[in-house]
């Protein structure tokens, strides 16, 4: 067959969606009794922090796309999750009962029940063996299982702890316990939040600085619905976020002594007594399957699998991943972590597959090389694109523009792969939405910031808002960059602002473009001998 697919998550479900469009040969196999075997656990509490906004004024459905987390991509209204529910912040159990809608629906094939033991080389291809014995033959196989097992630090001691996948989540059991929880992401403070009203104290560590979602602008970071435990430290209510690193963990018969060396105390250690300790330090890929040939490099502590720019891995070739274990090449700056940026991803996946396995030319619409119809084309992406707006910065829009002054627009590819794949264009612009520079390092909410106002086109490049960005490279090198300026409500249309700096930009790169074509006085035509 064409492809094995490993895992009916999210990622698994989108992939064969449009494989069985393509009337590709693959199947899916999924070790769980249904899809979205993960989200039966995860997250503990059960509240996703992927956010659900049906009402938005709008009935564009790619524009509704940029506040809808959860739906995966498909040709099918009734195939959307604000159907499902109207929580802003919804229930796991409603995104168990999409993903198995969506499944049916689209009736893929699917082989649930089925563990995969085992992936290794065949010839060319990979035989893929399950829990039964029976073995599947595919030239390409994608991963799409996402990071199934918990990362533990190499802490002494760290094994007497509870882990954040098995750990209660009835607080009653924490009643004037001394708590702490190892982490400082979204797991470990919705464990403390769930803890703050029964736990005499509660300890959230890490060597890190608490990173903030609606500063970093990366929705990985502490989101706003987790962090009310920041309140209770703030405002003395016997809880505390350490800076630091633990060094042990002692279990005996009272609880655990813990030491820890702080951060802003030139790594002053102190011994620190708990009754629990609970460990929320993230997931990783479940590398168990892959025979020693098929054994990708991993990167990031070993819990993810490098990749190119085309979501392979960098050592076994036709072994690709799809889904959460995209996020390598965004790492903690986009969304390739989490449905609404992975959908996209995966799309472009199934797009390198199709180009690569069957010749498909990626999907280009042709337009005049003109200014007008350039910027016409590239304001009216950037003013719907779900796509560019939640992989903002990775994901962009690529223009080539051939001798002939023929355009050919394609949408949505990592820009990555543009360099890679597309490097050699005489002529190419590359659209995507961004934030300005450092705009992490700056508070948001700061009103002594010097900003840049709105729509303000001659400092458009120094603004730290989302806004469009578009690259001309000549080729492979970058020539020339502008920035559209920002607006409040990211209507990038007015005349002034907006259209005329943009075709301005290009009437000055096609003309440097053609000049730079033409041949020079004294030199050899392309077709004459030298």
């Amino acid at each position: 067959m064409d492809y094995v697919v490993i895992g009916a998550g999210p990622a698994g479900l989108q992939l064969g969606y449009f494989l069985e469009r393509a009337k590709r040969d693959f199947v899916i196999l999924e070790a769980g009794e249904g899809p979205g075997t993960f989200f039966q656990t995860y997250p503990r509490h059960r509240t996703l922090i992927s956010i659900n906004k049906k009402y938005t004024g709008s009935d564009d459905a790619e524009l509704n796309l940029r506040n809808d987390w959860n739906s995966l991509l498909s040709d099918r209204a009734d195939l959307l999750f604000t159907q499902y529910t109207d929580r802003y912040f919804p229930a796991a159990p409603d995104l168990v009962r999409y993903l198995g809608d969506f499944a049916a629906r689209t009736n893929l094939p699917i082989r649930y029940g089925t563990r995969v033991v085992r992936v290794e080389r065949d010839g060319e291809g990979f035989r893929v063996t399950d829990q039964a014995g029976q073995t599947y033959r595919a030239r390409g196989v994608i991963v799409a299982t996402g990071v199934s097992k918990p990362y533990i630090p190499p802490i002494p001691g760290i094994e007497t702890a509870d882990c954040y996948d098995a750990v209660s989540v009835d607080p009653r059991e924490f009643i004037d316990k001394r708590v702490l929880i190892l982490g400082k992401g979204n797991s470990a403070f919705e464990t403390a939040d769930n803890l703050v009203p029964t736990a005499a104290v509660i300890h959230v560590a890490g060597p890190s600085s608490v990173k903030l979602a609606w500063r970093t602008h990366f929705v990985g970071h502490l989101r706003a619905v987790n962090n009310n435990f920041l309140d209770t430290y703030q405002l003395k209510s016997q809880n505390a976020v350490l800076d630091g690193h633990v060094q042990r963990i002692v279990r005996d018969e009272s609880g655990y002594r813990v030491t820890v060396t702080f951060s802003r105390a030139n790594e002053l250690a102190k011994e620190i007594r708990y009754d629990r300790v609970i460990v929320c330090t993230g997931f990783r890929l479940d590398t168990s399957i892959f025979a020693p040939e098929c054994l990708p490099t991993l990167v990031h502590k070993d819990r993810f699998p490098a990749q190119t720019s085309a979501y392979e891995s960098v050592n076994v070739p036709g072994l690709y991943f799809a889904g959460t274990l995209m996020q390598v090449r965004d790492f903690k700056k986009s969304t390739s972590g989490f449905i609404h940026g992975f959908r996209y991803g995966v799309r472009s996946l199934f797009r390198i597959l199709e180009q690569r396995y069957f010749g498909a030319a990626w999907p280009a619409l042709e337009l005049a090389a003109d200014p007008a119809a350039l910027a016409d084309a590239v304001l009216g992406r950037v003013n719907r694109s779900s796509a560019l707006w939640q992989q903002f910065t990775f994901m962009g829009d690529l223009i080539t523009v051939d001798e002939s002054a023929r355009a050919r627009y394609r949408e949505e590819l990592p820009v990555d792969y543009v360099r890679d794949e597309f490097g050699r264009e005489a002529s190419a612009f590359v659209v995507t939405l961004e934030y300005g520079p450092d705009h992490d390092k700056v508070d948001p909410f700061d009103i002594d910031v010097v900003r840049v106002a709105q729509d303000d086109s001659e400092r458009a490049f120094d603004a730290r808002y989302l806004h469009p960005v578009v690259r001309h490279y000549r080729h492979g090198k970058l020539a020339a960059t502008h920035h559209v300026a920002e607006n409040l409500e990211n209507d990038w249309t007015a005349e002034a602002a907006h259209r005329r700096p943009l075709r301005t930009f290009f009437e000055k790169c096609l003309h440097a473009a053609n000049e730079d074509a033409l041949p020079k006085p004294g030199a050899a035509s392309a077709s004459a001998p030298a």
